[in-house]
């Protein structure tokens, strides 16, 4: 699984129309088209020739850390994602390894996405374009479809990488 390219920053608020703003006004990005998830956000993305990296904004229950409030500075921070290809065999490695997974595919996209947590506690989404895929290999997993707004990291599963 190489990971090939920052595909978007997730950051959580409870305030979205002014996050939209500051990020129009400030950084001058745009509104990009969004699935329609269970939850309220914005995509925005930066204008540049090749259209670049997206940031996703999202609010409402999936923004809610575990002590029920939105969260600020950098804990606003819900996950980094990154652009990938060989879902399956990236599946097989996070069984292997022990390492907790979820997945999804993206509502109108054509997207499958696995994520993980490396061993400081920082989610991670690795998107895979289904045109780059072996479909046949692919199925996503109804039983760990990752839900919006929940943690289930377990830093056990990460000790095996503090040993030399």
């Amino acid at each position: 699984m190489p990971a090939t390219s920052l595909f978007h920053i997730a950051i959580k608020t409870g305030k979205p129309e002014a996050t939209k703003r500051f990020y129009e006004q400030v950084f001058a990005m745009s509104e990009s088209p969004r699935p329609l998830f269970e939850f309220p956000g914005y995509w925005m993305q930066l204008n540049t020739p090749h259209g670049g990296s997206i940031f996703h904004i999202y609010t409402g229950h999936a923004a809610l850390g575990t002590d029920g409030q939105v969260p600020t500075g950098s804990g606003a921070i819900d996950h980094i994602a990154l652009s990938a290809h060989g879902f399956a065999a990236t599946r097989e490695r996070c069984r292997a390894l022990r390492i907790p997974y979820r997945e999804r595919s993206v509502p109108g996209f054509p997207l499958w996405q696995l994520f993980c947590y490396d061993p400081n506690g920082i989610q991670f989404e690795l998107n895979f374009h289904s045109a780059y895929e072996d479909r046949g290999e692919v199925t996503v997993d109804p039983d760990n479809w990752v839900k919006a707004g929940s943690e289930w990291f377990d830093p056990e599963a990460y000790r095996q990488f503090e040993m030399a």
